[in-house]
């Protein structure tokens, strides 16, 4: 079996983990850096700013169970495509949302799908999720890694403001 991966941006990376690690076909999902021009970076030194960093989610997964079309499907429900600094209360550079492409495969299928969100027509405003070049992942420390499953009351809060965000900016 040979596994892909995918990287996404898209606010605090812990409220982006969930939605893809129950996915059939999603062997790992971690949180992490990516985007910046420190190595190895700390979450004090992300938070902070100055290092160029995203918050982000790298997924490893199966393409003979799930597709890249399909995780950037599920992308586009987690995040505010039209708020270029920062995602729901989630605000600053480093949680911006970005789909890091490893290949032209890649890009092309976000590009494609990028068009189509523009086209639905779903959001009021420009869809400014950016495409960029995959950059060197840093997994972030290890008390961010599941931290739905450690922090179930407090993700379920994160959770519901993030929705109750969303659907404002789509009514």
């Amino acid at each position: 079996m040979s596994l892909e991966t995918a990287i996404f941006a898209g606010g605090c990376f812990w409220c982006m983990v969930k939605p893809f690690d129950t996915y059939p076909g999603i062997e790992k999902v971690e949180s992490g850096y990516t985007g910046g021009h420190v190595v190895n970076p700390t979450y004090e030194q992300v938070k902070a700013g100055g290092t160029g960093h995203t918050e982000a989610v790298r997924i490893t997964f199966n393409p003979n169970v799930v597709s890249y079309a399909e995780l950037v499907e599920i992308y586009w429900q987690q995040t505010d495509p039209t708020d270029a600094f920062g995602q729901f209360q989630d605000r600053g550079d480093n949680y911006r949302p970005v789909i890091f492409v490893k290949d032209d495969e890649q890009r092309r299928v976000a590009t494609e799908s990028k068009a189509a969100l523009v086209a639905s027509g779903r959001y009021h405003g420009e869809i400014v999720t950016q495409i960029e070049a995959a950059q060197p992942f840093y997994v972030a420390e290890a008390y961010h890694q599941d931290f739905y499953k450690k922090n179930p009351e407090r993700f379920a809060q994160e959770e519901a403001d993030r929705a109750a965000y969303q659907a404002q900016q789509t009514e």
